[in-house]
């Protein structure tokens, strides 16, 4: 276990956020991991809360109740009706856990999901809340989100692109970055002494020796031999539509994909319910719940905490890996 607790931001208030947190702390509340809420104690219906000044109350407070370190909003929120009022509380509770994070006072971050059209509306100038945290606690490299569920790992190269951009985007220096970082977090972060990292083609069956394309020849493949160059395992251009079998996912510890839905279609559909998102890169642990505000069902009672409990437990074990590496 890790020696400071956990941050979970709020995410958006008219989403599920504080609805989840209640839940994971139900669920965690016995064995732990310790984490606390930094929000608004108003919006947290279905827990006991535990009022915290610091961090370093939240280990304390845990068994009682949600530990929750208060950062008001201006409107009351409405389930299901984000309000642009609060956008900026919302990035406040992501900034503090960051400093706090930064200042050795918490393990990690596990962000609830934010509603993007809202914050950018009120001037928020980043895509996510990747870009906004590799501002915030950027190791000089750009990060890179990596999705994981029991039995796979994924990163996208392109992330939230159309598909035409995507393409026009890819590049074999944008993949070899992406490679060196996945390499080195599976080791730092995941105890994975020699990684094995598998790249899938861009088009379909990996272009066919270019009879459907060129880019897995001209632009994935040296990519892969100059990861290969500087000594990290990387095979491929390996077909996508064969790439996630079980057979095939025994073979590697990580799969780097070309676009976003070749990495986010094959997890989801392994474990919707469960998959985490985490940000490499970072001088922090960050990590979220895989799926977003969900508006739809907010203040109904039906949200599943079940991705936001992997995400704290997975924020835990990066936290105490790199306690024992001893690495920013």
């Amino acid at each position: 276990m890790t020696r400071h607790p956990l941050c979970l931001t709020m995410g958006e208030p008219a989403g599920i956020g504080a609805e989840i947190a209640a839940k994971a702390w139900h669920r965690l509340r016995a064995a732990g991991p310790v984490f606390f809420f930094i929000g608004d104690p108003v919006s947290v219906q279905d827990a006991p809360v535990a009022l915290i000044e610091t961090p370093e109350q939240a280990a304390e407070a845990f068994s009682q109740g949600l530990p929750v370190l208060p950062l008001s909003l201006p409107v009351v929120p409405q389930p299901g009706r984000p309000n642009p009022a609060n956008a900026a509380a919302v990035i406040a509770a992501i900034e503090t856990a960051v400093r706090l994070c930064l200042d050795g006072r918490a393990s990690g971050v596990v962000t609830n999901p934010i509603q993007k059209s809202v914050l950018t509306g009120a001037g928020f100038r980043h895509p996510g809340h990747t870009e906004f945290l590799g501002e915030l606690a950027g190791r000089g490299v750009p990060p890179v989100m990596l999705l994981a569920c029991p039995g796979l790992r994924v990163v996208p190269v392109t992330v939230h692109a159309a598909l035409a951009d995507a393409i026009r985007s890819l590049t074999t220096d944008l993949i070899i970055e992406h490679g060196r970082i996945v390499a080195d977090a599976l080791r730092q972060d995941f105890g994975i002494a020699r990684p094995r990292i598998v790249v899938a083609g861009l088009n379909p069956h990996a272009g066919e020796a270019g009879t459907m394309g060129r880019e897995d020849i001209e632009i994935v493949a040296p990519a892969i031999a100059a990861l290969r160059e500087a000594g990290i395992d990387a095979r491929g251009p390996l077909p996508a539509d064969t790439l996630f079998t079980p057979r095939a996912r025994a073979a590697y510890d990580c799969a780097l994909c070309m676009y976003h839905d070749q990495a986010l279609i094959p997890i989801k559909t392994l474990d919707m319910d469960g998959g985490v998102n985490v940000t490499l890169g970072l001088r922090i642990v960050r990590t979220s719940p895989d799926h977003g505000t969900a508006l739809d069902i907010a203040g109904s009672g039906q949200a599943d905490p079940g991705s936001l409990i992997a995400a704290l437990h997975l924020a835990a074990d990066i936290a105490t890996s790199r306690s024992r590496d001893h690495r920013p």
